[in-house]
């Protein structure tokens, strides 16, 4: 199946549909795709985003929650200030934090989408330029099987919970063990990976080219050995900003936690979210043959939207700038 990624966020619907969520249905004809994997941040609307749009769903995230999970409040004070700054992105206890989570998958279920996604990552905003963290992955790893194990009850044991890989100690696919004791460890029956191709390229800083990034991709899927086909679903865009990463690095300076403000300015220019232009692309998709393929961007409006996914489709063959279905301009990045 073949997906793009949008959240519920009224702020998005407003910057990328004008509002108006009807207008999707003519995007899915136009691009030759199958639906959403919807990021829920909000309750679920069905008049909104109707139930056979949906055929994913991505869970939230909180980036910095070890602390919190550990109870170790001299690290929260430093990285948050105070007590309420951290119980307003969590809650007051572990437990109150744990059944936002079951009402958080509940919801999701309520889609009745075939899977949800699930990060397994750990960076606190003070960690971030230089990249040397308190947690290693393999701790990162137990606590979220810890976590995962006490909430998934909330999830059909039909639907497929597919945990993510990012650039941040946990599951960053680079050491296979780690990936398959995740796998193995979690109770629900229905588990695998979903491998987001630019997070892996985060992984490296040496990275300049597109032949280049999907060699090393297709690298670490074939060091996985048999968990490859674990692999069931994939967000497919591209992330070529080691030269940033390796400015920043140089110029870290002081290890202070860092406002949401220069956070995501930070990350939106190291997790790039950019299409494929090249051919080579197909060879990292027909290697793992994914059952979902997201196009995941992140869109400042439909017509940047239609850009990308046009891009990226033109890539992978599927896609011409004869196709009468493609009104925009000539295939290209802003």
């Amino acid at each position: 199946m073949e997906l793009v990624n949008l959240s519920n966020v009224r702020y998005e619907i407003d910057r990328v549909l004008g509002g108006d969520t009807s207008v999707l249905p003519a995007f899915f004809a136009r691009h030759g795709l199958d639906g959403l994997e919807l990021t829920l941040y909000e309750d679920w609307d069905p008049l909104q985003f109707p139930a056979d749009w949906i055929q994913g769903v991505h869970l939230r995230f909180w980036p910095d929650w070890m602390d919190f999970w550990r109870g170790d409040r001299a690290a929260l004070l430093a990285e948050y200030g105070d007590e309420p700054s951290w119980q307003a992105s969590f809650g007051k206890t572990r437990e109150a934090w744990m059944d936002f989570w079951r009402r958080h998958i509940a919801e999701a279920a309520r889609t009745g989408a075939r899977y949800v996604v699930f990060h397994v990552s750990q960076a606190r905003t003070s960690e971030l330029y230089h990249r040397r963290h308190a947690y290693d992955s393999a701790e990162v790893i137990e606590a979220t099987l810890e976590l995962v194990n006490d909430v998934m009850d909330a999830l059909p044991e039909d639907c497929l919970l597919l945990y993510e890989n990012l650039w941040w100690p946990g599951l960053t696919l680079l050491n296979p063990g780690l990936a398959d004791r995740l796998l193995s460890g979690t109770h629900h029956q229905h588990t695998g990976i979903l491998l987001d191709t630019g997070h892996l390229m985060n992984t490296s800083t040496s990275l300049a080219t597109e032949d280049e990034a999907v060699r090393c991709v297709r690298r670490v899927v074939r060091n996985l050995g048999g968990l490859w086909t674990s692999i069931y679903g994939m967000h497919l865009h591209r992330s070529l900003s080691g030269a940033f990463v390796r400015r920043r690095m140089a110029e870290a300076g002081d290890l202070r936690p860092r406002g949401f403000s220069e956070v995501f300015d930070y990350i939106s220019h190291v997790d790039e979210h950019r299409p494929f232009e090249t051919a080579a692309v197909q060879a990292l998709v027909e290697d793992v043959q994914p059952e979902f393929l997201v196009h995941e961007f992140i869109q400042d409006s439909m017509e940047d939207w239609e850009q990308k996914v046009h891009t990226q489709r033109h890539a992978l063959g599927l896609e011409s700038d004869a196709d009468a279905g493609w009104k925009g301009k000539k295939h290209h990045e802003k």
